[in-house]
């Protein structure tokens, strides 16, 4: 299946190289991957000039933000499949295929995340794999993957991880370019709307933490940005009692989880509930 991924970058030199590699080095015959650079001041744009061969497109110019970069690319990148990966981010070797395999066997699947989202340093060392429960549309919008507030969420969608097909965004009406931290939750908000994703027993992608990105430097505006678009959608965050007593519930096994896949090693295929 043909993907078409997109990678916004200002001022990223130090990781912008190992990102493109992470992914071109996959060597995915039907691939549609461009770079989006704010005109870049830092020698990010001389990196990326060395790869300019074998990506679809890379454009440098001024920009109104990573939402505003990330507009520009999907509107050249072609592809049923769609994701996007930050400069400084990670794919793991195996994830295109994976996720085309996902897609191309389960065509009722919409979109999907991975249920063990990575942290990386700035390394580019694993450092951490949590386990995400499965997300469902109604735990989401009482708050369940809330970002910032641990007490009350089991876990936010790393947007790293997560893919989707082109339909659910022309359906959902693609990123909100005013928006300056939360896009990728507030278009969560409108795809739960229309469609539960699939979480997958698989890690595609890994967060690197190197204190200067947004989620870092602006974690509060981050989640201020993120609470406000699950209200805008019509969420109602749980509060703590009924946080808690959602995640007791959750533990034991008593509530209804989302729609999850593993690779059945014995039959060699994907498999997911119902299937």
């Amino acid at each position: 299946m043909r993907i078409a991924l997109v990678t916004p970058c200002r001022n990223k030199a130090p990781y912008v190289e190992a990102a493109l590699r992470s992914v071109l080095d996959q060597n995915y015959p039907d691939l549609d991957y461009g770079v989006i650079d704010g005109a870049s001041t830092d020698g990010s744009l001389a990196v990326l000039e060395r790869y300019r061969s074998r990506l679809s497109f890379l454009v440098s110019e001024p920009d109104n933000g990573m939402y505003d970069a990330l507009a520009k690319g999907f509107a050249r990148a072609e592809g049923e499949i769609m994701g996007y990966l930050g400069a400084d981010d990670l794919l793991m070797p195996w994830a295109l295929s994976v996720v085309s395999e996902i897609f191309s066997e389960f065509p009722e699947v919409e979109w999907l995340t991975s249920a063990y989202p990575l942290t990386a340093d700035a390394e580019g060392r694993i450092i951490r794999a949590r386990q995400l429960p499965p997300p469902r549309s109604r735990d989401f919008f009482r708050g369940a993957n809330l970002p910032g507030q641990a007490w009350r969420s089991a876990g936010w969608i790393q947007q790293e991880s997560t893919f989707w097909r082109r339909s659910l965004w022309e359906r959902a009406g693609g990123l909100d370019p005013e928006l300056n931290f939360a896009g990728d939750f507030d278009l969560w908000c409108r795809f739960f709307k229309l469609a539960e994703p699939l979480s997958i027993a698989t890690p595609l992608a890994a967060f690197r933490r190197h204190g200067a990105q947004i989620s870092s430097t602006q974690a509060s505006a981050y989640a201020a940005e993120a609470l406000a678009a699950l209200k805008k959608h019509g969420g109602k965050p749980d509060g703590w009692i009924m946080s808690r007593v959602r995640d007791v519930f959750r533990r034991l096994g008593i509530s209804r989880s989302g729609r999850s896949c593993a690779y059945d090693s014995a039959q060699g295929r994907w498999r997911h509930a119902g299937s």
